[in-house]
């Protein structure tokens, strides 16, 4: 995991959602639509706390966990900033495979939208999601992020020489068997795992969730700066407009493979028996 942490350690991933805001945008529009009115709310892998600070200006009491210590630090002075320390709970360094500082049954809601992105091995995968279904209260809603497999051939397709070594039909063939990619290139995105779409919903269920939705948070990444420059110079309301239209066809299972990044929205099922 050390490879993760520097590599989080340097990148701006609070400016990432600034400028890819439809992604936050898509996210953040189903998250309220499925959170329960009130209660706690777990944000684990939360990075720089963009998603917890939302959370928290809405009322829920927030804990935040990321694995990498700058990201926390720099969450909880966010926090500060926005005069939002009171909303959080607690902010932890924490491995998303071991949330050993959080109890059983303990929030009415959990976003996971990090780390299943680097969970190479299956088992690591498994372990991640059970912790996050221990720690979810019964009928809690969970939000989870996965990398589309298909969508990464496609950009390796489209720009070999960003995504070495898928800068060769061989290695593309290899990703696309085994969803796991390591970049060449020192200092890039790496230690990363895609997911098949169509098994993204057996997976959560298999680990005690009964699935809600699917949707690409950003099924607007086709769109270039100068697509984008278009609709501005249209005025806000034009733009308006086109960020509401990919909103509701977010969740158009026919489009989900343009997406890099899907949300996942389940329910934690009553495994108990009588």
């Amino acid at each position: 995991m050390s490879k993760i942490i520097n590599y989080y350690e340097k990148f701006d991933e609070w400016g990432r959602l600034d400028r890819e805001p439809i992604e936050f945008h898509v996210n953040w529009h189903y998250i309220k639509k499925y959170l329960p009115e009130n209660g706690c709310v777990l944000d684990n892998g939360a990075g720089p706390g963009k998603y917890s600070m939302e959370l928290a200006k809405a009322g829920y009491k927030v804990t935040l966990t990321d694995l990498t210590p700058k990201l926390v630090e720099i969450a909880e002075k966010k926090a500060q900033e926005l005069h939002l320390n009171e909303r959080f709970d607690g902010f932890y360094v924490a491995d998303a495979r071991e949330l050993t500082n959080l109890a059983d049954n303990q929030f009415d809601a959990s976003l996971m939208l990090g780390p299943m992105y680097h969970l190479q091995e299956a088992n690591d995968r498994i372990k991640a999601v059970k912790e996050l279904n221990r720690v979810t209260k019964k009928d809690g809603i969970v939000f989870v992020a996965f990398m589309s497999r298909i969508r990464h051939v496609f950009s390796s397709l489209m720009s070999p020489e960003n995504w070495k070594p898928n800068n060769n039909m061989d290695s593309i063939l290899q990703f696309s068997e085994s969803g796991c990619f390591n970049h060449a290139d020192e200092g890039r995105f790496t230690g990363a795992y895609y997911y098949n779409i169509d098994e993204i919903k057996p997976f959560m269920e298999a680990q005690g969730f009964e699935s809600l939705e699917l949707l690409g948070s950003n099924v607007g990444a086709n769109l270039t700066n100068e697509n984008w420059n278009y609709w501005r110079t249209k005025g806000e309301y034009e733009v308006e407009k086109v960020i509401k239209l990919l909103i509701e066809n977010a969740t158009d299972p026919h489009i989900l493979g343009i997406s890099s990044h899907l949300l996942y929205i389940g329910r934690k099922k009553d495994t108990s028996t009588n």
